[in-house]
């Protein structure tokens, strides 16, 4: 038995490989269960008891010797070169230029900044929705017009289950599932059966707040919208909130920044009155609250919510909505230097 151990140490050490295939094969020979190394193996059962020290020395230093011999093989092909130039002859000339951020999301993670500076945490939810969280627990009557196959995408013909309208719905989820204090920010897509056109579009992004907690009066969310205005746009700027209405807020108003180009003094992009507006707001409806599991005679809070693209017209004057889905390197170059 000695004598084929010899023999097969005198075959590993010439081993040679002209490629990975036939190392392969060679691996498979030597040192497989079923190469010629596992058969010795199996043959050593057999030899006789004062003859095992010997040769169990020699199997084992086979082994090694063909294992060493095969990775010094696999290492060697790992310096050959493969005789081709792996120069892309069709590449530009030009060095290839980074990617950038899409000028939503620059405007999205500073909106989540600034209300994550008063304490805001991030919450998100589904696309596909139900009409309790999108329109019921909302105090949106049945007749509403939102409720309406023009206005809303139902799934397979379902007036139950649907695309988002709002990210209102993230809000009465939380509220389901958790008890004040809650302090969140909603950023996400949304969308409405719209005609495409350069001011409108059957989807978009929004970002929406809601606080919750004892004693939350509306003072709170004028300060809140303040701050956010004055990080937003510059520390000159001065808001103004009109009356409005809203299913899910009572008392609700729309809010209006002074015209971030002509400082208020009145120009084209703000019809000459000086303001522009830029979301609503108001106080969470105590109804809202008990549709939530949320005591109204306890808690009270405030909401408000805003475009995304709605906000980039206002801080980057992009004139045409559809310009942020065209995906047209051109446009989204401009924002090189914005984040």
């Amino acid at each position: 038995m000695i004598d084929r151990i010899k023999q097969l140490l005198q075959e590993v050490e010439e081993l040679k490989a002209a490629n990975a295939e036939e190392l392969e094969a060679l691996r498979i020979k030597y040192l497989s269960k079923k190469g010629e190394i596992a058969q010795l193996m199996n043959d050593f059962r057999d030899v006789a008891g004062e003859q095992k020290r010997e040769v169990g020395q020699y199997l084992n230093h086979l082994k090694e010797k063909a294992q060493q011999r095969i990775n010094d093989i696999k290492e060697g092909f790992a310096h050959v070169s493969t005789g081709h130039d792996d120069t892309d002859l069709t590449r530009t000339a030009y060095p290839v230029a980074l990617g950038t951020r899409h000028p939503l999301s620059i405007v999205k993670r500073e909106i989540c900044d600034i209300f994550g500076r008063l304490g805001f945490s991030i919450a998100e939810g589904p696309e596909i929705e139900d009409d309790w969280h999108v329109f019921s627990s909302l105090n949106f009557a049945e007749d509403h017009p939102a409720r309406d196959m023009q206005d809303t995408f139902f799934i397979r013909h379902s007036p139950d289950i649907l695309l988002r309208t709002h990210t209102s719905s993230v809000q009465t989820r939380v509220m389901e599932k958790k008890q004040p204090p809650i302090r969140i920010i909603c950023p996400g897509r949304v969308y409405r059966h719209e005609a495409i056109s350069y001011r409108a579009h059957c989807f978009f992004h929004q970002v929406e707040a809601l606080y919750v907690d004892r004693e939350v009066s509306f003072a709170d969310l004028k300060q809140a919208l303040l701050f956010f205005a004055k990080e937003m746009f510059g520390q000159e700027t001065k808001i103004r909130l009109r009356p409005s209405y809203f299913p899910f807020t009572e008392p609700s108003a729309e809010m209006d920044i002074s015209c971030n180009l002509c400082g208020g003094k009145g120009c084209p992009f703000c019809k000459h009155t000086g303001w522009v507006e830029i979301l609503g707001c108001g106080m969470v409806d105590p109804h809202v609250l008990d549709n939530c599991g949320i005591d109204s005679a306890v808690y009270s809070g405030y909401a408000l919510g805003m475009g995304i693209e709605r906000i980039t017209n206002l801080k980057y004057q992009v004139k045409d909505l559809r310009m942020f889905s065209e995906n047209d390197v051109r446009f989204l170059k401009q924002f090189e230097a914005a984040h």
